[in-house]
């Protein structure tokens, strides 16, 4: 079936009584019961036995897995109370002091700075490349110890799509896992297992749940056996998914693909339109031509994303200024749901660092990144010429 019908028929069991319930059931429970002790016993073996424990397990949860599974094209996935657990839960799962880590150059600060504890405490080496040439990946993973490549499908805030194929293609050959978060892409514009990717992670709180009111995480697993390696891990972290959160997630799972074609339309044309504006100096959106990674983009995505970054000519004042002139996109940090955010890195989330750190982190003083929501994008263009002529 094509992904807009596995989006809508997501994974949920039938009820005792054999009929099917439209929405898949909230099972809010911490623990479950058992007749005897044997089967307790055998209930805790793995992940997929039956429910003891929601740390463990939960009906709703392995609904969730299961669709993400299914949408991803996985043989199957790890439900997490976060984006941050699930790249946590895996590497934590798959490294070991000694071990080597090529990491793309761009990636979102939260698996910079998991590798970078990991580097520093634990003393797994990271290699950073720039993500677009297979040559320079394939020199920096010849030492023996190097386990893992860690790519984003889209980067956060630049735009960067890395040369997958390629790159996944290499990691394969020389047998090195790999990893790609796909939160700012979803299932509906990549699906980086097909390019031959052995785990897919995503921040459910984006694109996945849509609607700004989940916090969660998961990892898709090309091979069951990874899956199977990593779960216990998990088990031992503590950063489980929530059924409540997973039952969110499921109930905005079937929209996905009509708000993804939606989001990326509307980023589309404020990217073109941002392009052409006096004020705005440059404008990052991989669907753009004109962008570093606009050819790979073609190739590997099947849209923008809703994600776009554009410099004011005026530096650090003019991206204060349009953050806070803005009247319908709202001032927030997160990206991914119906509404339209804005934030300006270098006077919040980055503004502890000068001129000089901004450069070296590809952040322009007067950088100001957008995630367009799904609302009329004449509307979203109004509000954003009216902050514009404002600062």
């Amino acid at each position: 079936m094509e992904l807009n019908t596995r989006a809508v028929h997501v994974a949920n069991p039938p009820l005792p009584s054999g009929s099917h319930p439209l929405s898949v059931p909230l099972v809010q429970s911490s623990a479950f019961a058992f007749s005897s002790a044997d089967e307790l016993a055998e209930a805790m073996a793995g992940p997929d036995g039956q429910y003891v424990y929601s740390r463990r397990g939960n009906p709703t949860v392995r609904a969730l897995e299961q669709t993400l599974a299914g949408l991803e094209g996985g043989a199957g996935a790890l439900a997490f109370a976060s984006g941050m657990g699930a790249i946590s839960g895996v590497l934590l799962a798959l490294l070991k002091p000694g071990d080597r880590v090529v990491a793309q150059r761009c990636l979102y600060g939260g698996t910079y700075a998991v590798l970078s504890d990991l580097a520093a405490r634990h003393g797994v080496h990271v290699t950073s490349i720039s993500g677009d040439d297979t040559a320079e990946f394939e020199a920096a993973a010849q030492h023996p110890a190097t386990r893992l490549l860690v790519l984003e499908t889209i980067a956060n805030p630049t735009g960067q799509v890395p040369e997958l194929p390629g790159l996944l293609a290499a990691a394969r050959r020389m047998g090195i896992t790999s990893l790609v978060d796909n939160s700012l892409a979803s299932p509906v514009l990549c699906r980086p297992l097909e390019l031959g990717a052995d785990v897919v992670v995503h921040s459910t709180t984006k694109y996945l749940s849509g609607h700004s009111d989940v916090l969660g995480g998961v990892a898709v697993f090309a091979d069951d056996a990874l899956r199977r390696t990593v779960w216990p891990r998990t088990v031992e972290l503590g950063a489980c998914a929530d059924p409540f959160a997973a039952w969110l997630t499921l109930r905005g799972i079937p929209t996905l693909p009509l708000r993804m074609r939606a989001h990326c339309a509307g980023a589309a044309v404020l990217a073109e339109r941002l392009a052409g504006h006096p004020g705005v100096t440059a404008v990052h959106y991989p669907w753009l031509a004109g962008h570093p990674s606009y050819a790979t983009a073609r190739k590997v995505l099947s849209g923008g994303g809703g994600l776009l970054s554009f410099e004011l000519a005026g530096g650090r004042d003019a991206g204060r200024a349009f953050i806070e002139g803005v009247r319908l996109a709202k001032l927030a940090l997160s990206l991914g749901g119906v509404e339209s955010l804005v934030t300006h890195p270098a006077s919040t989330s980055h503004r502890e660092l000068d001129a000089g750190a901004l450069a070296a982190a590809g952040i322009g003083p007067g950088l100001v990144r957008m995630s367009v929501g799904i609302e009329d994008v004449e509307d979203l263009w109004a509000d954003v010429q009216q902050a514009l002529e404002r600062g």
